[in-house]
């Protein structure tokens, strides 16, 4: 490109008291946009009293804009004024948290003023900072506004200073890769998707936890149905069995209604039949009457003759009684002789069998006696077993003693062990605090915890030294300190693991990264150990300033995680202050010139231009710390670990001789039953025989008891022969007696035959003889005698009959009344109720008759007894039907809403889906071919384990630096700072002719590139940022390699900023090209 038109594009930035010119021009309209510039790019930025600038204006061009500069100079002012003047947030830019420390030192207020291109008239934001009070005043095209309304207007032009795919400020260069693929997939769907493209991939993750919410929500209250189904139809058959036991009940009750009806109908018709036959007998008797009226008065006339007569016969009837009562008295005595001959015969009996069991007894005694004797014979050869058992005793004596020695040594051992483990749980409190940092560490870090639990069991595989995350291994001395070791060390590598071996480190990261797919950190210490490094300059000449420390001697941790610390981080060379510190400040910067110091509550980062020595220091308030608040000190913490080694060691030999005491203990047992075996078995010898001599002279004792017990039974026999003698003898006194009685009875000479007939049967018992015998009189009798009976007997039926109608007339007026109060009947009523019909059939298919209706009321309240404990069944079942009906009709509701859901799901899946992976498809097209040119390889794709998990969707980055190698996933840690610094500047350019956004920042992604990768990534991002339909793109670097390939569309922007830069007003453009033509053509 020649000088007249590189001229065009040039912009020079000097800080001075006065403002700087604005040099570059407009470049000319190339894709029929005003100037080349889309909606939304930059057009002038406008600084004064900001950071390094007293008043500076920047004018990009509308494709590649190179900001270049020395360090310190400005350039990342440049990029700190487009993130804030847009209503940006201070934690995108990684440096100062408070907005006020944007603002030029010494000065009370800064403004940025940003003019953005848009169609229908540019939109100017300015932005005033106050330092005193950290606040902003906003204004949109000279208007006072809010920043909301700001935060709108940025965002209707598609810019997102918050997206590191747009905005890429240096202190987050590091952060791009360690994005997530989730991360990463949401910064590129909101840099270069279609604006609805986010939004629709939001409402798939909203509808998909709703789903994942109703899908929970259906299957509980399935479940719960389920259940309830299950136990009602547990519950059916006690339902069917209380509606059986109802059925049964409501029998009784209509079979207890029907019941006094039917008693009441039985009484009412009985009555009517004894009126009938009242009435009959009524009529007969008076026609008996009639009929035997003559006969009634020849009765009487005999009745008068008769009376003589029976007082003769009751005299003779009272001698036959008295004589019949002696004769049973006589029988009386012959059954009690009768009796007392069989207890005489019994007893007989039973001294022949006492006799006959004695005789038995005897023999048996005397086999015994000769076996014993025999026994006794047979153990008289053998010797005496004495001497044997006082050996063995003498033995048992021996091995108790040695027993209760072994206790005694067993007892003092376990109290030893007791303090031993005493020692061990005082030593404990160590392990607490250490949980306590590992509970830290899973609930943080998942994977770095399950790392951690691989490590320790898999230590043995490693050669060299593997050491915990550094904050399990760091101990802060002082708890107050811990919040200056957080802020100095990364998260990243406080929750790292320390390797001493390369190899050892990788064989780690494939094991827990590439197989187990866990994120993790690891760092490998130096090879020269670096922990024992002394600080730049003493201690004690920094005493003055107020520091009392250097961060090194504020924590304890192992040689080679210091070494790496000292290494990387330079502990051994940071100093800590205290307020003093803080009140000096400005001198301890300018005097002691130290990269980062720490006063009480704040850190200050300090750092001087290589061109000009100016300083420029930041600083941001410390938070406090998370991680390492546990303390323990070190000689405690030595002292406590030798401590549980030596307890260990003693518990273990305690251990040790405890096992060796219980193996004597069960040798001396053996010892000890054997020799009680054997003790045992010499005393049994010995008192057998003794117990053989003492059976013997019992036996014998027992038979000659037994031989003397001998019964007499001749004797006894004689005995009951003479007793059975003397009772006949009376037997036949008592007989004689009798006879004569009898004969008293049977020769009366008054009587006729049939009175002496009557007697002897009556006397004898034969009281049916007697009856037939009067019948025979009686059908002997006269005609007339039995017409005077049956008239008697017809006149006493009459008078029952009569007796029995008033009976049952009272009977039908109680039932009435009881069957009226039963039916709840109106007074007056005496037939059964309508409704009782209208019920059912039921009442009139019931019995008619009180057995059938008895019977079957007892049958049915038989089987309602069966039903027992089914009060509360029916009661729960319909509650639990009526549960089960509305969690139906819940139950469809939420699957109505879970179907839509799905529905709303597979419409936003089918808008989103597609186009992302044309999305996706285009960015990887892109980023391999940026790949290939610079013969490395690279791709992108959509990763995602569950095709339905919307929340775990992500832009996956794998790359290949090395022939040798496979593709490998985008890590923080897998690749080193310049392979991912490459990696990051490909992906921003791969997006960059799918470019959404307006315009596109990167600052200082160059300074970790080799020259040969740094030069293809400039020739990349060159060709791609100066397309035909890119957008604007912002460069900061702060140098670029000699002999590199420019582009007519870029603009430079060259940085003057400095002590020994030329003024604005002496500053000569045309001298500047001048001198650079003469240096060309020389």
């Amino acid at each position: 490109m020649d000088l007249s038109q590189k001229r065009k594009r040039i912009s020079h930035e000097l800080t001075n008291s006065q403002p700087s010119r604005r040099v570059a021009a407009p470049c000319c309209s190339t894709n029929g946009q005003a100037g080349g510039f889309v909606e939304g790019s930059i057009l002038r930025i406008t600084m004064r009293n900001f950071l390094t600038y007293d008043h500076s204006e920047v004018s990009p061009g509308p494709k590649l804009n190179m900001i270049v500069g020395a360090n310190g100079t400005g350039k990342s002012s440049i990029v700190c004024a487009i993130c804030l003047g847009l209503a940006g947030k201070t934690a995108v830019l990684g440096r100062g948290d408070k907005v006020g420390l944007y603002v030029k030192r010494g000065c009370s207020k800064g403004s940025v003023e940003i003019e953005l291109y848009r169609a229908s008239g540019n939109l100017i934001i300015t932005r005033e900072i106050q330092v005193e009070n950290n606040q902003s005043t906003w204004m949109l095209n000279k208007k006072h506004s809010s920043q909301r309304a700001v935060e709108e207007a940025v965002k209707e032009l598609h810019i997102q200073v918050g997206n590191l795919c747009q905005f890429l400020p240096q202190e987050k260069v590091g952060e791009f890769a360690k994005m997530s693929k989730i991360e990463l997939l949401e910064a590129t769907e909101k840099s270069v998707g279609p604006p609805e493209m986010y939004e629709f991939h939001c409402e798939l993750k909203t509808f998909r936890s709703k789903e994942r919410d109703l899908e929970n929500v259906c299957k509980e209250k399935a479940n719960f149905l389920e259940k309830a189904r299950q136990r009602n139809e547990r519950n059916k058959l006690d339902v069917e069995r209380y509606y059986m036991k109802k059925r049964h009940l409501d029998r009784i009750q209509m079979l207890e209604k029907k019941k006094p009806w039917v008693e009441y109908e039985t009484a009412r018709k009985e009555l009517e039949g004894v009126k009938k036959e009242r009435e009959e007998m009524k009529k007969k008797l008076k026609s008996l009457k009639e009929a035997q009226e003559p006969l009634l008065r020849k009765i009487r006339s005999v009745e008068s003759q008769l009376q003589p007569i029976e007082q003769q016969m009751k005299e003779l009837t009272a001698g036959i009684r008295d004589a019949s009562q002696k004769c049973k008295q006589k029988h009386d005595q012959l059954e009690y002789r009768n009796k007392e001959v069989d207890d005489i015969r019994q007893d007989l009996s039973l001294k022949q069998t006492e006799e006959a069991d004695r005789q038995k007894r005897i023999g048996h005694t005397q086999l015994m006696i000769k076996d014993l004797q025999k026994e006794l014979q047979n153990m008289g050869s053998m010797e005496d077993v004495t001497p044997q058992i006082e050996a063995v005793n003498a033995d048992l004596r021996k091995i108790q003693e040695e027993k209760a020695k072994l206790e005694g040594e067993m007892l003092d051992l376990r109290r030893d062990k007791d303090e031993a483990f005493g020692e061990l749980n005082r030593n404990r409190s160590l392990d607490d605090m250490m949980k306590v940092k590992e509970d830290k560490l899973r609930n943080r870090f998942r994977d770095t915890y399950t790392a951690l639990k691989w490590l320790r069991d898999n230590r043995d595989r490693f050669e060299g030294n593997v050491y915990e995350p550094m904050m399990l291994v760091i101990n802060v001395r002082d708890t107050r300190h811990a919040k200056y070791i957080e802020s100095h060390i990364p998260l990243n590598d406080l929750r790292a693991f320390v390797f001493q071996r390369q190899e050892d480190m990788e064989k780690f990261m494939t094991e827990v990264r590439d197989t187990q797919r866990l994120r993790v950190n690891t760092v490998i210490a130096p090879e020269e150990s670096c922990s024992k490094r002394p600080p730049s300059r003493p201690l004690e000449t920094l005493k003055p300033y107020g520091f009392f420390s250097y961060l090194r001697e504020l924590f304890d941790a192992p040689e080679e995680v210091m070494s790496y610390l000292c290494y990387q981080y330079k502990v051994n060379d940071v100093p800590v202050g205290t307020e003093k510190t803080k009140s000096m400040i400005e001198m301890v910067i300018r005097e002691l010139q130290m990269r980062m110091i720490y006063t009480a509550e704040e850190k200050y980062t300090v750092k001087k231009s290589n061109y000009s020595s100016n300083v420029v220091s930041s600083n941001s308030a410390l938070r406090p710390s998370q991680f390492l608040t546990t303390t323990i000190d070190a000689d405690e913490r030595s002292q406590l670990e030798e401590q549980l080694r030596a307890a260990e060691r003693q518990v273990q030999s305690i251990d040790q001789r405890m096992a060796a005491i219980r193996e004597q203990q069960a040798k001396l047992d053996r010892r000890d039953n054997e020799l009680r075996a054997n003790k045992k078995k010499l005393s049994e010898l010995k008192g057998k025989k003794r117990q053989l001599e003492q059976k013997i002279s019992t036996k014998q004792d027992s038979l000659r008891q037994m031989q003397q017990n001998k019964i007499n039974l001749q004797a006894i026999e004689e005995e009951t022969n003479a007793k059975i003698a003397a009772v006949n003898n009376k037997k036949v006194a008592i007989m004689e007696e009798y006879l004569g009685h009898m004969q008293v009875c049977l020769c009366s000479p008054k009587l006729d035959f049939y009175p002496q007939l009557f007697c002897i049967l009556w006397l004898l018992g034969l009281s049916r003889s007697v009856d037939s015998i009067r019948l025979f009189d009686f059908k002997k009798s006269s005609t007339s005698f039995l017409r005077t009976r049956v008239c008697v007997f017809v006149q006493v039926v009459y008078t029952k009959l009569d007796q029995a109608k008033n009976n049952l007339l009272a009977t039908c007026k109680t039932l009435m009344r009881r069957a009226s109060e039963i039916c709840n009947m109106t007074p007056g009523e005496t037939a059964v109720p309508e409704e009782l019909h209208a019920v059912s059939s039921a009442f009139s298919q019931l019995p008619d008759t009180l057995d059938e209706i008895d019977a079957m009321l007892n049958e049915e309240k038989t089987r309602a007894e069966c039903f027992t404990g089914l009060s509360d069944v029916v009661e729960e079942y319909n509650r639990r039907e009526r549960e089960i009906q509305n969690m139906e009709k819940e139950l469809d509701d939420k699957t109505n809403a879970l179907r839509t859901y799905r529905q709303n799901i597979a419409e936003a899946k089918e808008c989103w889906l597609n186009p992302l992976k044309l999305l996706v498809e285009q960015i990887n097209e892109r980023f391999s071919d940026f790949f290939r040119s610079m013969q490395c390889a690279g791709e992108v794709d959509l990763h995602s384990e569950n095709e339905e998990e919307y929340d775990k969707y992500g832009i996956r980055i794998r790359v290949k630096f090395r022939s040798s190698t496979e593709l490998h996933e985008l890590t923080p840690h897998h690749q080193s700072g310049g392979e991912r610094s490459v990696s990051t500047m490909l992906y921003l350019m791969a997006l960059q002719e799918l470019n959404r956004c307006p315009f596109r920042v990167v600052d200082e992604i160059n300074q970790g590139m080799d020259p040969v990768n740094e030069r293809r990534v400039f020739d990349i991002v060159v060709r791609t940022a100066c397309g035909v339909n890119t957008s604007q793109y912002f460069f900061i670097t702060p140098k670029l390699l000699q002999n590199l390939q420019y582009a007519e569309q870029m603009t430079i922007l060259c940085v003057h900023n400095g002590p020994y830069m030329l003024p604005p007003n002496k500053w000569s453009e045309k001298a500047f090209i001048r001198c650079a033509t003469r240096r060309q053509i020389s």
